[in-house]
């Protein structure tokens, strides 16, 4: 089935500032900062969360097909998607705008100073997701604030279920716009802290939004996950990481095993399991797209974790 994934592409670029930011930045002094970081390690990753999950959705034998806005610079992401046999024609390139990216420093205690720049993103609500072809699900994660209103509609207009995933775009809507988006949804999917903005912004409890969809997911770190589904509350462990590396991606990851479960008719504990396991694998490595299992190795993983290959 192929599977329409509305959200961002962006670079990320990493560097690491070998020493502490409190040692260069002088607390008195704030209302004149300028500093400067040497950063002698750098790298530049693929990301933004619509590339992460077509990503995982493709070592998983699906058909992702992402719909996002680009700029002049995407010419070395393209021809990754291509490489990787992951269709872009619902990819609008804007001329004269770059692709989203964020500019991330770290300091050796992990602190983080972000520039993030929107880019082509900023035009999300330029593509319409009824016009994809052969489609049979969506995600909205994601993107531009009018993109991911608008390709809510349009999936519901177009008749396709799909997932919504509003993520760190939250912030940008109204309660009454978030609850639009989950009333348009079939499916709704969530990390704990998202969890509880939601409540917050809407005035409804879990129960009460997970009445309004097929089925409501709240992920919860090393708690595991659940599935709010007809009524009903399925707790799904976490899989144990070999190494906690990286968490960059991991929702995403996650999001990949929700879908490909979804599209095959799963139920909701073979699903979230699956799910669990691209979670796991993903926080081994570092960045959105570098782990790399066959198909083999993630049935593997899933038949260590739970006595099962999950995958067929």
């Amino acid at each position: 089935m192929r599977t329409l994934i509305c959200g961002s592409l962006a670079f990320d670029s990493i560097m690491v500032f070998q020493d502490h930011f409190k040692h260069h930045i002088l607390p008195d002094k704030i209302h004149m900062l300028n500093v400067s970081f040497l950063v002698p390690e750098m790298r530049r990753e693929y990301g933004g969360c619509a590339g992460n999950i077509a990503y995982n959705l493709r070592l998983l034998g699906g058909e992702p097909v992402i719909m996002a806005t680009v700029g002049d610079d995407f010419g070395p992401y393209a021809e990754r998607l291509d490489a990787l046999g992951i269709a872009r024609e619902a990819i609008r390139h804007l001329p004269g705008t770059y692709t989203a990216q964020a500019f991330i420093t770290t300091d050796l205690a992990d602190n983080q100073i972000t520039a993030f720049h929107p880019g082509a993103m900023n035009f999300s609500h330029e593509n319409d997701a009824s016009r994809a072809r052969d489609i049979g699900l969506g995600i909205v994660s994601p993107d531009g604030r009018d993109g991911m209103l608008n390709h809510c509609r349009q999936f519901r207009a177009a008749g396709i279920p799909f997932v919504f995933d509003p993520g760190q775009g939250m912030p940008l809507f109204s309660g009454g716009e978030l609850l639009e988006m989950v009333d348009l949804a079939d499916y709704v999917t969530l990390n704990d802290y998202e969890a509880e903005l939601l409540q917050t912004r809407t005035g409804l409890g879990l129960d009460a939004l997970a009445a309004r969809v097929k089925c409501l997911v709240v992920t919860r770190g090393e708690a595991g996950s659940r599935f709010y589904a007809n009524g009903a509350v399925i707790e799904i462990p976490v899989v144990a990481a070999r190494a906690v590396v990286d968490p960059t991606g991991c929702g995403d990851a996650f999001r990949a095993g929700l879908l490909y479960g979804i599209a095959r008719g799963w139920d909701w504990d073979r699903t979230g399991r699956l799910a669990s396991v691209m979670g796991a694998l993903k926080i081994e490595h570092r960045g959105g797209q570098n782990h790399a299992p066959a198909r083999a190795d993630i049935a593997a993983r899933a038949q260590a974790a739970f006595g099962q290959p999950l995958l067929d």
